[in-house]
């Protein structure tokens, strides 16, 4: 596995050594032991999501407050999407900066997303599967959300699509009116 470093020195893009032959394909999608080394950091995950999406859904920009802040480590298995993390750690360098990649089930990337950012992504395939390990558990008196078209953040999501996003994420608060990580 090769890990790639993103514009924000937290976020890191795994990309696995994939062996194809006549039969398929076989990568090794997490390993424990290489992860923690990378990250130099001793992360547990205790949940895994999936979730299923159609072309233009936008999801988030999510986070959850603490003591439920959650790191993320996502992947597409199904489809492609733009995956997004924004910095939201008040006293960080990197305040309300973002980075984005493309994440699909052909290049089979990862991204891992630290507690003390906010993350969502864009579907840009007919349809994707997206699944997500997380280090810590869902609280819903916790869940936070950041408007995804934040013009202090400004996010190019890439695409002249007319987003289809929840009402939730459609009356989510500006940056600068948020509940922020400390």
């Amino acid at each position: 596995m090769k890990v790639i470093n993103s514009t924000l020195d937290e976020v890191k893009i795994f990309e696995p050594m994939v062996f194809n032959d006549e039969r398929g394909f076989f990568f090794e999608s997490f390993n424990k032991k290489f992860f923690q080394e990378s990250i130099n950091s001793k992360i547990e995950f205790v949940q895994d999501n999936h979730s299923r999406s159609s072309k233009g859904v936008l999801r988030g920009l999510h986070y959850q407050l603490d003591p439920f802040a959650q790191g993320k480590l996502v992947r597409v298995v199904t489809g492609e999407v733009f995956d997004v993390a924004v910095d939201i750690r008040v006293n960080s360098k990197n305040f309300g900066k973002w980075f984005g990649a493309k994440l699909s089930a052909d290049n089979k990337k990862q991204l891992w997303i630290p507690r003390g950012f906010a993350h969502g992504f864009l579907t840009l395939s007919d349809s994707a599967e997206f699944l997500y390990k997380t280090t810590n558990f869902y609280d819903k008196q916790s869940e936070r959300s950041i408007i995804w078209n934040d013009p202090d953040i400004n996010i190019d999501w890439g695409s002249e699509l007319r987003p289809i996003v929840s009402l939730k994420d459609k009356n989510a608060p500006f940056l600068k009116d948020a509940d922020f990580f400390i």
